[in-house]
């Protein structure tokens, strides 16, 4: 569920929560319903993280500044856009945390359309689906299916526990090379 290529571009909060989905297309001379994403904004509980299928053109943005506002007020803490957004400076001063591939001042206005909210999407070369959950942060975005999370969230306590015993260790001042030995090249596997 590794996203490459998405970093966070406004504060440097953390994300994780439920995922609520858009997807946007380029427009084709189509006229859109609706001003993109404020569906999904208005649909969204607190909590949920709107994760946008933004891929279809490279010369807009697929999320700004008043769609930031909006979110803020539904108490969504941030947005993953696979592709451009636009006011990074505005949802920086806000507080509202975006993921994105970069940024763009060009709008969406007859470019793209939104052409679906929660459906299935696709980010990267990863499926993402209403209702699954994501975890971002500094290092990057991770998708977990909604059928696996409480397997996948067991594993990771596990690989945390044994890693803050590998921390210790180093500030203990065990040689380096010594921690990270095959164990540690090994920790993702049962225990031997």
């Amino acid at each position: 569920g590794v996203a490459p290529g998405l970093c966070r571009l406004a504060t440097h909060k953390k994300l994780a929560g439920r995922i609520l989905t858009v997807k946007l297309e380029t427009a084709y001379g189509r006229l859109a319903e609706r001003h993109l994403c404020t569906a999904a904004i208005e649909a969204a509980s607190p909590g949920n993280i709107l994760v946008i299928e933004h891929h279809s053109r490279a010369d807009c943005a697929g999320w700004g500044g008043l769609l930031s506002r909006a979110a803020i007020v539904k108490g969504i803490p941030g947005v993953i856009v696979d592709g451009l957004c636009r006011d990074i400076d505005e949802s920086r001063d806000l507080g509202f945390t975006v993921f994105a591939r970069g940024v763009i001042p060009a709008t969406a206005r007859g470019r793209i359309i939104e052409t679906e909210f929660n459906t299935p999407i696709t980010v990267g070369s990863i499926t993402v689906r209403p209702g699954d959950w994501v975890i971002a942060d500094g290092s990057g975005v991770v998708f977990l299916g909604q059928d696996n999370v409480d397997a996948i969230l067991g594993q990771a306590e596990q690989l945390a526990a044994r890693e803050a015993l590998l921390q210790k260790d180093i500030e203990a001042g065990i040689p380096v090379s010594k921690v990270m030995s095959r164990t540690y090249e090994h920790m993702t596997q049962k225990d031997k």
